[in-house]
């Protein structure tokens, strides 16, 4: 054979080979897609059913992994009613899911120098002040981050939940009055009042609102171009879903809420589009395009439990070995695998993140509805799935909990039970009248309106009410806006007197989960 000739041979051979490993290169890429297309094919069928099997009006669900955004989808519809549709675009409140964001600017500050986690938050809010005066000195920028200030769950929401004008600064200064559940850093209790501490903190720091500090290092950066930090701006942007409250198991469509004040806790608007943006930079530990944003030490710092949860072993079926807190983030084991995540509550909203670290895999959900539940069942299912592990039907198991806790729920009717029928107030309607103080709010008013009684509040319009006579020197709250209501519906006030019939303050009992109207206790003017 000729030296061209066996040019050409071995040039054949090796074009062969290129094109043999194309074929096989290609067909095994084509038989991955399938049996992954099979696999979200199922998983976007499971999605559906659970949103009809839980009457939510709509949803959006998106899922990255290994740095891609491998599904992304709507469901139902932007408000209840209408025929227009949910996608992938479609925008939410993502609620408490912002805390995330907020800990991540903060870090990134760290970064920058110009401040620490463990700086004392007085070195920045010289004004801030709490139930111990040793508290308030030794509280850290990580305190308040991680839920471990010593208050209950949600104290002091009913602060600011629905204000029509109270700032920031105003909500952190009545945190003093809040009462302690338990020693400083000697337990948990979810904190919605010390993140809006956090937010103030950074607006002193930075010199500008929490707002433009998150759309500039965080917005930006990861091209979340969709997301904004304020309800007040999604009508430029269009394409945004309806909140809707819950009444039994209907869904109505209420009005978006104002949540600019309290913003660093819970103001973030988004997609499930632009929010994988934030797993895949959160899964690829801070780093963002080459760009690292967060330094592993920060990250690590983020998703190091700070505040750790007892975890029940004593159960054969037991499948969490530990849980905690970390900065912004939820954090468990979850058969064998780390998992970080948090959920996020807005009126007539609920969303939820959860990752799988190990497996660079991500999932958000995000509805326009008040059943928590689904976006549980979604976010358990796919996890699950994307393990390969026996999946189980979250979605009917998840439903028929919600059924069964919602039908043990008494507290209503064991209210409505214990009315005594037959009597008289105490003294004439006029006597009760007056301006009521209570120390962590302001004023609430009572006022004689023919025979029944109106309560107004000074910084929420929306908490007005008429009062109708329960019992004794009770009285029912007919809120004049319960049909925008999300949290709570039924609720009492009663009177206190003194032994000589003279009204001095007044005490709340509306049965919920979220907002503690008991810690609203007013005393006469």
């Amino acid at each position: 054979m000729s030296s061209a000739s066996r040019t050409s041979a071995l040039l054949f051979a090796d074009n062969l080979r290129l094109v043999c490993t194309h074929i096989v290169v290609v067909f095994t890429v084509l038989i991955y897609s399938q049996s992954r297309g099979q696999d979200l094919k199922q998983l976007d069928a499971y999605y559906a059913k659970a949103l009809k099997d839980w009457n939510v009006p709509g949803m959006s669900v998106a899922i990255v992994k290994d740095g891609k955004v491998i599904f992304s989808k709507g469901y139902g519809v932007k408000e209840a009613g209408k025929a227009d549709p949910a996608d992938a675009n479609t925008l939410y409140a993502i609620a408490s899911n912002s805390k995330a964001f907020t800990t991540a600017a903060i870090a990134m500050m760290v970064k920058e120098g110009k401040l620490s986690f463990d700086d004392k938050v007085r070195k920045y809010l010289p004004y801030f002040e709490l139930y111990d005066p040793f508290v308030s000195q030794d509280a850290t920028i990580s305190d308040l981050l991680c839920h471990r200030i010593g208050f209950r769950t949600f104290s002091g929401d009913a602060i600011w939940y629905l204000s029509d004008d109270l700032t920031a600064e105003q909500i952190i200064r009545r945190a003093k009055y809040l009462e302690p559940t338990y020693p400083f850093r000697a337990g948990y209790g979810y904190s919605n009042v010390m993140y809006i501490t956090a937010g103030e903190l950074m607006r002193t720091v930075a010199g500008k609102p929490w707002g433009e500090i998150i759309q500039e290092k965080i917005f930006n950066k990861l091209g979340m171009d969709r997301s904004v930090t304020s309800s007040q701006y999604i009508d430029s942007k269009g394409n945004f879903a309806t909140p809707h409250a819950l009444d039994g198991d209907k869904h109505i469509p209420i009005a978006w809420e104002n949540w600019d004040a309290i913003a660093a806790t819970g103001g973030i608007v988004s997609s499930v589009e632009d929010m994988s943006k934030w797993m895949i930079f959160n899964l690829n530990n801070g780093i963002w395009k080459g760009d690292t944003l967060l330094t592993t030490a920060l990250r690590t710092k983020l998703w190091t439990p700070h505040n750790v949860f007892p975890v029940n072993n004593t159960d054969d079926n037991f499948e969490t070995h530990f849980a905690g807190y970390g900065l912004g983030w939820s954090l468990t084991d979850y058969k064998g695998k780390m998992r970080v995540g948090h959920t996020g509550g807005y009126s007539g909203m609920l969303s939820l993140v959860t990752m799988i670290p190990d497996e660079k895999l991500g999932v958000v959900v995000l509805t326009n509805g008040m059943k928590g539940g689904l976006m549980r069942a979604i976010g358990d299912y796919t996890v699950d799935s994307f393990l390969k592990q026996k999946v189980r039907d979250y979605s009917a198991e998840y439903l028929a909990e919600t059924k069964k806790r919602r039908a043990a729920d008494t507290r209503i009717t064991d209210r409505e039970k214990a009315r005594v029928s037959g009597t008289k107030p105490s003294v004439p309607l006029g006597q009760y009248a007056g301006s009521y103080s209570a120390d962590i709010y302001g004023n609430i008013e009572v006022k004689k309106d023919g025979d029944k009684l109106r309560l107004s509040f000074e910084h929420s319009k929306r908490f007005n009410a008429t009062l109708e006579h329960w019992h004794y020197d009770v009285w029912r709250i007919k809120w004049d806006n319960a049909e925008q209501l999300s949290w709570f519906s039924f609720g009492t006030v009663a009177f206190q007197l003194d032994n000589n019939l003279i009204v001095k303050g007044l005490e709340f009992d509306v049965p919920n989960d979220d907002i503690w109207f008991e810690e609203l206790k007013g005393i006469k003017n």
